[in-house]
């Protein structure tokens, strides 16, 4: 299962030319990734204030293929590409409306606790989160 987030491109998105400043795609992905979150059934904020379990990134990497624009309708494609006891490698690949590859995203999510101790992954999260694993080779 890949998760799908539809995210429209306002003019607050872009430069003066209409093109998405670079910085926001880090705001789309995570926005795609609160969406699969959801998709998988858990609430981050329950998480949070029932498991004591947050998530913070840890490593970030972003290639632009090409620009979007004011207007454009972006395809985020997320998947978990590996999982561990206490971290999580999303994979992000973002489109345009007509398929266009605009970028590929992986961040390294790691689990931890309010006092942002490293945490297991909850065991239902973590099963969950396995029904979007896509291996590196397939």
């Amino acid at each position: 299962m890949l998760s799908n987030y539809k995210r429209k491109i306002y003019y607050h998105d872009t430069d003066c030319g209409g093109v998405v400043y670079y910085g926001n795609y880090l705001k789309y992905i995570e926005e795609a990734r609160t969406d699969i979150f959801e998709q998988l059934g858990f609430s981050l904020k329950e998480l949070a204030e029932k498991e004591d379990t947050l998530f913070v990134a840890a490593r970030q990497e972003i290639d632009y293929k090409s620009p979007a624009h004011y207007g454009d309708i972006l395809d985020i494609k997320t998947w978990v590409e590996e999982i561990g006891r206490v971290k999580v490698w999303f994979v992000h690949e973002i489109k345009d409306q007509g398929g266009k590859e605009i970028a590929v995203a992986k961040t390294l999510i790691v689990f931890v606790d309010s006092k942002i101790n490293k945490k297991r992954i909850p065991e239902p999260v973590s099963k969950r989160l396995r029904e979007i694993l896509v291996k590196k080779d397939a």
